[in-house]
């Protein structure tokens, strides 16, 4: 049985910097919310999935709508990928629920990641890479084979993502000023990030961070000033980002037998049109196995997509 557009669906988008929802009704988006991140690495998933709850429930308000009228509810989380990590995501979201008599109909806990390369490539076989606070390439071919490069969080890896580029900038300031590196422009703007951030006490730099007055993507912007400016050390951090972000599409590329293969770009520092994505897309083009294409749309619209195959499953 075909699905008509009469269903109530919520899809949000968990990231690493930002959480977005938003409500459909009969194919027409009611209503928008937004939060900030969601990643369980960074707040913990019990606050993820409160941040989540509170996001379901002012998309409902803002809709004029009861919780028991949605049909389907997609949440992609960032930092969710084993299978257990998301059903206890969905088990701690419905026990919240239940706590403050909230209904939810069917509910699906996935990665952001997931529902990116859902609402960009539609159908397609092919390859995303995402570029925002971390940074992920997922290849899709036919409708169950998926494979994962990157994103094992900053910890571990995430080159050439947000955080990863604002903690070489970090790093570069750092040695600058113990004289073991080349002295550079970001150095003068790291005051900015805390008031106290004493450059006559540089050590203030590490109290700062300690107490999370900043986090390393927050200074990604001014690295890429920096950069567009011709500094010599944020310039080589940004080329270096370049060519890590490449690594995600070529290590991807084994699995496709055919001689082109579609890549979308994604996240917010692609959004954004930065130095960084400008330098990603010639590096790409010159590769030559690969056609860089628009994403058809949103993880948003992913999350959307993703909630009607629930409910016409339980027609």
């Amino acid at each position: 049985m075909a699905l008509t557009n009469e269903y109530t669906i919520i899809g949000i988008d968990g990231g690493g910097t930002h959480t977005r929802g938003v409500l459909v009704r009969d194919d027409k988006v009611i209503s928008h919310a937004s939060s900030g991140t969601a990643r369980i690495g960074s707040v913990g998933v019990g606050e993820a999935c409160e941040r989540t709850l509170n996001i379901i429930l002012e998309l409902c308000n803002k809709a004029e709508i009861e919780t028991s009228e949605l049909d389907a509810v997609v949440v992609g989380l960032a930092g969710v990928w084993l299978e257990e990590e998301k059903k206890r995501a969905a088990q701690l979201l419905r026990t919240l629920a239940r706590q403050q008599s909230i209904q939810l109909g069917d509910l699906l806990v996935t990665s952001d990641a997931e529902l990116a390369i859902e609402g960009a490539l539609g159908n397609s076989d092919g390859i995303i890479t995402i570029v925002g606070t971390g940074s992920i390439g997922l290849a899709r071919i036919g409708k169950n084979q998926l494979y994962r490069c990157g994103g094992w969080g900053i910890e571990l890896d995430d080159e050439g993502s947000g955080a990863w580029i604002g903690r070489e900038g970090l790093t570069a300031v750092v040695r600058a000023l113990d004289g073991r590196g080349k002295p550079t422009e970001l150095t003068a703007k790291i005051p900015q990030f805390s008031p106290i951030i004493d450059m006559d006490r540089p050590r203030t730099i590490v109290k700062a961070y300690q107490d999370r007055a900043f986090e390393y993507h927050n200074l990604t912007p001014a690295v890429m000033e920096c950069a567009v400016n011709g500094d010599e050390v944020c310039l080589e951090i940004i080329t270096r980002a370049a060519n890590h972000l490449l690594e995600l599409p070529v290590a991807l590329s084994k699995y496709f037998k055919t001689k082109t293969i579609k890549v979308a770009l994604m996240g917010g520092i692609i959004e954004a049109n930065t130095l960084l994505a400008q330098m990603l897309k010639d590096r790409i083009n010159e590769h030559g196995k690969f056609e860089i294409i628009e994403p058809s749309g949103s993880a948003l619209d992913g999350a959307i997509s993703i909630g009607r195959r629930l409910i016409e499953q339980d027609m």
